[in-house]
């Protein structure tokens, strides 16, 4: 038990820390390429059909106070096609701070080929900010900046990104939050010391190309690359396989920080399934009280008679 105190102390220390530091990053995913339209708006209609994705992920299970997300989205093409519409609502937490993001995604798409079809993409909406500082574990009570705890606090969300892709290929870029709000203002501290922090630009790339390795089985490699001031630059790399248009196996390295594995199964034309589990690499995944990160998600897709996917997308 004192060593979970110890643990949630750690966190305490990190978040405290990520404030000062001002940087705070967006909700991470290994499975972003079942979950696109949530860092890049561009995406919204893309898959064709109206596309349900509810996602979990809790990270560093048998830590207190880890990362958990929960996010839920909804897009579909609108008229013949070329505008996509989409809403998403995001549930993130860490410690002691639970923020909601409540975004709508539009979309327009350009033919720039027989083959290649290029997508705008805007994002709007906003987050709410909550912070519990009664359940942090202090190392000192009378630290004013922990006095009073944050709720309800609102920022507004504006987003961008562009999306490409053929048959076979894709590529993005993205922002899905081009606003620095900033959640507390400038601390009277005897000390003089500032408590602020901002919501930090997180920019996206993502890239990926589908390979037929033989009648039944489809491969593609892809990667996803986060660049926020003030935190490591992210890399994942991935390789997934498509097996009798059903079975989705796959591995992840996320560079310089885990290990993943990624299985999934097309139940349906409609729904598909999928979990993830992430070993980290560093230090922190060598502790007895870290038993890794899971992931699961559920796509479900509606489709009409005349747009039924006989073959389901790979991306």
């Amino acid at each position: 038990m004192k060593n979970k105190y110890f643990i949630l102390s750690l966190l305490a220390i990190a978040f405290a820390s990520t404030f000062q530091v001002k940087a705070q990053q967006d909700p991470q995913y290994t499975q972003y390429m079942y979950n696109t339209v949530a860092i890049n708006p561009a995406y919204a209609g893309n898959r064709g059909v109206t596309s349900i994705v509810g996602l979990h992920r809790s990270q560093w299970v048998g830590l207190d106070g880890a990362p958990r997300t929960q996010s839920l989205s909804i897009h579909s093409p609108i008229g013949e096609g070329k505008v996509g519409l989409g809403l998403s609502v995001v549930n993130d937490a860490l410690g002691p701070a639970q923020e909601t993001y409540i975004g709508v995604d539009f979309s327009y798409t350009i033919n720039t080929s027989d083959e290649g079809r290029l997508s705008f993409g805007l994002k709007g909406g906003g987050h709410i900010l909550d912070v519990d500082f009664t359940q942090l574990t202090l190392f000192d009570n009378t630290d004013p900046r922990f006095s009073q705890n944050i709720d309800n606090k609102f920022s507004p969300i504006i987003g961008a990104g562009l999306y490409y892709h053929t048959d076979r290929f894709y590529a993005g870029l993205s922002a899905p939050n081009l606003i620095q709000t900033e959640h507390f203002e400038d601390s009277n501290n005897t000390n003089g010391e500032s408590f602020v922090a901002k919501e930090r630009i997180n920019y996206y790339g993502i890239l990926g190309y589908t390979f037929d390795i033989s009648d039944q089985v489809k491969f593609k490699p892809s990667t996803l690359v986060k660049l926020v001031s003030g935190a490591p630059l992210q890399v994942d790399l991935t390789a997934n396989f498509l097996i009798r248009e059903k079975l989705h196996l796959g591995a992840a390295y996320r560079w310089s920080a885990a290990f993943s594995g990624l299985v999934g199964f097309q139940v349906s034309d409609s729904m598909l399934i999928g979990l993830a589990y992430d070993r980290e690499s560093t230090d922190l995944g060598n502790t007895v009280y870290n038993d890794g990160s899971f992931e699961v998600f559920l796509r479900f897709e509606l489709f009409n008679k005349y747009d039924r996917i006989l073959t389901p997308r790979f991306f």
